[in-house]
């Protein structure tokens, strides 16, 4: 899965120049970024044009209804797999013409170790080679949806699509987001790419060798969004490897 991720490090003059996002949207360092937040990303208009928007992370389809004692849309869906993506009714119609770019410079998955009397969740924040010094920004595969309430307010929802983890990932979990080449953006975009194009291009990043580096416990409180949440481990905990 993808539960967090970052978009910390770029300027927002690197994330304008790397991806059309224009400039009406404001773009906000994010260092522990949750399922429920507003998440920056590229979508497209009835012509093909993309621009940027800010979308609600948990995708709830055009049909969904409304549920529960806060009266708000069901389902709400932060994750599609690939395996299953061109089928199942809520992302369906959304991988077929809704397909949008997240925008991110790393994300976050945890490990569970053993501790002197429970458990510890131990985080890694792990980003592309690309990534890994300069937080060069780069795009998570999505989808994007439009829900209307009763009243006709809209609410503009995503997902991002997840993949069987790389070896490089798969000590920490046996799923990982999908990361888009950079050539393969406009592919993902473009309403007329066919849907066999579209299945292989979200392999392409396959192999891709990522880095992971142990971070504090700071980015386990999904509230806070500070940049402590990329500092090393204390010192007084052992070191954190992956093996």
């Amino acid at each position: 899965m993808c539960g967090r991720y970052t978009l910390a490090t770029p300027s927002p003059g690197d994330v304008r120049a790397r991806f059309p996002v224009g400039e009406d949207v404001e773009i906000r360092r994010r260092f522990n970024i949750a399922p429920g937040d507003d998440v920056l990303a590229v979508t497209t208009d009835r012509e093909g044009t993309p621009s940027g928007e800010l979308l609600h992370w948990g995708l709830v389809p055009s049909w969904a209804d409304v549920g529960g004692r806060d009266a708000s849309p069901r389902p709400k869906m932060i994750n599609a797999r690939i395996e299953t993506v061109a089928e199942r009714p809520a992302f369906r119609r959304p991988f077929g013409r809704f397909r949008c770019l997240v925008i991110a410079d790393g994300f976050y998955e945890w490990r569970t170790d053993p501790g002197p009397t429970r458990p510890i969740k131990q985080a890694f924040h792990i980003t592309p080679p690309q990534a890994a010094t300069g937080g060069t920004p780069f795009a998570f595969a999505g989808l994007w949806s439009i829900w209307k309430d009763p009243e006709g307010r809209r609410l503009r929802s995503c997902a991002i699509l997840t993949k069987p983890a790389d070896e490089s990932m798969a000590a920490l979990h046996d799923r990982m987001p999908v990361i888009l080449a950079p050539e393969t953006e406009a592919a993902w975009l473009d309403p007329a790419t066919p849907r066999p194009e579209l299945l292989e291009l979200l392999r392409v990043s396959d192999g891709l060798a990522l880095n992971l580096r142990a971070v504090g416990p700071a980015v386990n409180d999904a509230r806070y969004d500070g940049p402590e949440c990329l500092a090393p481990p204390p010192e007084t905990a052992a070191p954190a490897t992956l093996f």
